[in-house]
């Protein structure tokens, strides 16, 4: 990515038009206006087939320069120089030509009222899953719940902000993704138990609530994710066997004899929410909502213990 120049070093000749100044050097690297620069990054962004690049261009370069997007875009004085200008052309280059997402190139996502730091060890959260938080937001005061496959902890932190009266806990067959959740959880200040298990076997306590994000990826729609999910996200995160269901039967079959659980909330895939639905009622859990995300996909089913 070229990035455009911003101050002048004398006047152009009269007998041509007027051209662009030359780059002023700034600290010993070169300065260049973070309006030019930002054009430069949505047009590489754009060429590389990036669904959103004056957005990822803008949460780019604010965050290299420290600033908020909002003086980015209202301050004309702001420059890009000395190392701010290698940091953002290294930071376009993974977006466009990696197509690596932009939370894991700043290393932050905002889920509900939280940052989260974040990483290749877990999946980026999303908005859609924010309907298991509103699950748990329903939850009877002093409710033990269990956040199954909390990848960054995203759901378990966000309860834990926003109902600090529930007994919170999460768990994940992934070790790096349980270490990632705890230093989101030191990082913020919020006190969750966190516990390494494969679904629930292995796991200590009893719970009134299971919410799960688990992997529902069919393996024959691998080809059909974009490349930032392809390439860059866990893919045991993320993909499920034939039909995306190898894990959530399994769990379903768990939670089966478990007189503790009352209520069980999954994300699910497109398409999957009426199969998902015959598995929660063979398992005890007959009373049943689905919720749907912004998309108008059913997404979340939520399951309640027969009388």
């Amino acid at each position: 990515m070229t990035l455009a120049p911003v101050s002048g070093q004398g006047e152009p000749p009269p007998s041509r038009a007027p051209r662009r100044s030359a780059p002023a050097a700034v600290g010993g690297a070169w300065a260049n206006s973070a309006r030019d620069a930002l054009e430069g990054a949505v047009t590489a962004i754009a060429a590389a087939g990036a669904p959103t690049p004056r957005l990822d261009a803008e949460v780019l370069l604010a965050h290299v320069l420290g600033v908020s997007r909002a003086r980015l875009l209202s301050d004309r004085d702001l420059a890009v120089a000395g190392p701010a200008v290698r940091a953002f052309q290294d930071a376009v280059r993974r977006r466009s030509l990696e197509r690596e997402p932009v939370a894991y190139i700043v290393g932050t996502r905002g889920f509900r009222d939280l940052e989260l730091a974040l990483d290749r060890r877990a999946l980026i959260p999303r908005p859609e899953t924010e309907l298991l938080v509103e699950v748990g937001l329903l939850l009877p005061r002093g409710a033990r719940v269990l956040d199954l496959c909390t990848g960054s902890g995203a759901v378990a932190l966000a309860l834990a902000h926003e109902r600090p009266d529930l007994e919170l806990s999460g768990s994940d067959i992934s070790n790096a993704a349980l270490a990632l959740a705890r230093e989101n959880a030191e990082r913020l200040g919020l006190r969750v138990r966190w516990q390494h298990a494969d679904l629930l076997t292995g796991l200590a306590g009893e719970f009134d609530a299971v919410l799960s994000n688990p992997p529902y990826v069919a393996e024959g729609e691998r080809e059909q994710l974009a490349p930032e999910i392809l390439r860059h996200e866990p893919p045991e995160a993320l993909f499920a066997g034939p039909d995306g269901l190898a894990l959530i039967r399994p769990l379903l079959a768990q939670l089966a004899p478990r007189s503790d659980v009352s209520t069980v909330a999954l994300e699910v895939g497109s398409g999957q929410a009426a199969a998902v639905g015959e598995l929660m009622r063979a398992a005890g859990f007959p009373a049943l909502e689905v919720r749907r995300d912004l998309a108008g996909i059913e997404r979340v089913v939520v399951g309640e213990r027969g009388g």
